[in-house]
């Protein structure tokens, strides 16, 4: 889920008629000090952070002069809030709050349906309010087809104890909040707390939206980086990797940096799963190795082997890792050898160092194996594979036993680095990722197996007259799909033909 900052949601909640305190963001003390002067009254500032319980992290201050307002924003511009490096500070006007309540809109999963609810208490999270006014609370779910309807969430209201034309003004921001939820497919909108002035007027005081992961898309308004939510801002290797999954609808890569700044030998290793559930089982393995991951990855859905080689490349961007861990469910229904192909390109290009331990079960997971363990010579790192019926904690056990044999001969070793000639009758097409297939023909017409049109997935290489591999589609045709970036021309080729294939996949890292 995406979240959206506190004057985000304040924006949105101002174009549905909702009332909110004066006031605007600031990245600079001096931004700060000229907002609080506009406002000429007493301010809150408020860091801007993905987080709850800012107030007593330091992250809400109130200020009754410009200066002091400077003060509280460069305090905290740069600040750590939990893992959120503040960047911008709200800055806005104190309210001379009466009362406070809680409104929010959540989907509910098990009921398939948006929960509605109000408590007549505010302040605190809804949990810890229930547990303690449980008779301050109400709820209701809402049938989308026909929306929360105004009788509906004046109900609400009185269940939670509130009578008279509050009763009424409060159930008529309850129907705003559900069509703000409604109209940016929010997954959770919080107004908490929801505050009465002394003066008799509604102010939402503080607010909580989280978009729904794949509405994002429908929003461009938002401005929202990338469609997950996370407690931080983004890196920019979680940026480079959603720019990939964003661009290439073909199974997932879901890539989470969980380190940063580590040096070799602080036991960090790149984790590379295949599967939610597989990924998570493979991860406490490697955990209890006594290993900490610095990526949690996860491709699966059949991915084509283009998006691993991208991903297995982002893995080892992260840092000196002191190895590299896949594993996954074991029994994926797609051919292993696509996973195998994606790493084994990206092994070889990096010339990694550090051991590599797979285990790729499923279909086609002998000749997975197969591909991974031919890296054995042409890099200096040791490569080993597994396949469904090793477990986990085996093949962490491995990559531990590898690990601490660091000083042994694979070290020293020097892997055979690629170096790549101007191909001297080149043919060459466009995929559908940007990337581009070369065939050398001067060295294809020496070829004796021509795996890579047996290889080819979808069948779209034939031999032409000199026994040359050529596309018997149009270059367009390739370009718009039909060439699903399988990577046969290059690993296969390098395998087992001439080696007179390269693939370039573009990747700004």
């Amino acid at each position: 889920m995406a979240r959206l900052h506190e004057y985000q949601g304040k924006k949105l909640l101002k174009q549905f008629k909702f009332a909110v305190p004066q006031g605007r963001v600031a990245a600079t003390p001096d931004e700060a000090r000229a907002i609080a002067a506009e406002i000429g009254r007493p301010v809150m500032v408020k860091a801007q952070a993905w987080v709850t319980g800012r107030a007593t992290l330091g992250g809400i201050r109130k200020a009754a002069m410009p200066d002091e307002a400077a003060e509280s924003a460069a305090a905290m511009l740069g600040m750590k809030i939990k893992d959120f490096t503040v960047e911008q500070v709200l800055v806005e006007e104190q309210l001379d709050i009466a009362r406070e309540f809680y409104a929010g809109i959540i989907v509910d999963d098990r009921e398939q349906a948006p929960l509605v609810m109000f408590s007549s208490v505010g302040g605190t999270g809804i949990e810890e309010i229930a547990a303690q006014f449980p008779d301050k609370v109400a709820h209701t779910h809402v049938d989308i087809e026909f929306g929360l309807q105004d009788y509906q969430a004046r109900n609400l209201v009185r269940q939670a104890g509130i009578g008279g034309k509050l009763q009424r003004d409060l159930g008529t921001l309850l129907v705003r909040l559900y069509n703000v939820a409604r109209a940016y497919e929010a997954r959770a909108a919080e107004i908490n707390p929801l505050v009465q002035t002394a003066d008799g007027r509604l102010y939402a005081a503080d607010c909580r939206i989280t978009v729904d992961d794949y509405a994002v898309f429908r929003h461009p308004d938002l401005g929202i980086e990338i469609a997950r939510e996370y407690n931080r801002p983004p890196t920019a290797l979680e940026r480079v990797a959603y720019a990939v999954e964003a661009n290439d609808y073909r199974g997932t890569f879901y890539f989470i940096q969980m380190a940063q700044d580590f040096e070799k030998g602080e036991g960090y290793i790149g984790f590379h799963g295949a599967g939610g559930g597989g990924s998570m089982m493979s991860m406490d393995a490697v955990l209890r190795q006594g290993y900490q991951v610095a990526t949690f990855v996860d491709t699966s859905g059949n991915p084509p082997a283009s998006k691993v080689y991208r991903a297995a490349k982002i893995v080892l961007a992260v840092g000196p890792i002191d190895g590299y861990f896949g594993s996954g469910s074991g029994v994926a229904s797609q051919e292993q050898f696509y996973s195998a192909r994606g790493m084994f390109k990206a092994f070889l290009e990096e010339q990694v160092d550090v051991p590599i331990v797979i285990r790729l079960g499923g279909n086609a997971e002998d000749q997975a194996v197969e591909i991974l363990e031919s890296l054995n010579g042409r890099i200096p790192a040791p490569v080993e594979g597994y396949k469904k019926d090793d477990s986990p904690d085996f093949c962490a056990a491995r990559l531990d036993a590898l690990i601490k044999s660091a000083n042994s001969k694979w070290q020293m070793a020097n892997g055979n680095s690629p170096t790549l000639s101007e191909p001297q009758r080149p043919y060459i097409f466009k995929t559908i990722t940007n990337g581009t297939v070369t065939l050398d023909h001067a060295i294809c017409a020496t070829c004796e197996s021509k795996v890579c049109i047996e290889a080819c997935a979808r069948q779209i290489l034939s031999l032409n007259n000199e026994g040359c591999p050529v596309l018997n589609i149009t270059r367009e045709e390739a370009a718009r799909g039909r060439c699903v970036e399988c990577l046969a021309c290059e690993v296969d080729c390098l395998l087992y033909g001439a080696d007179g294939g390269h693939i370039e996949l573009p990747l700004e890292i």
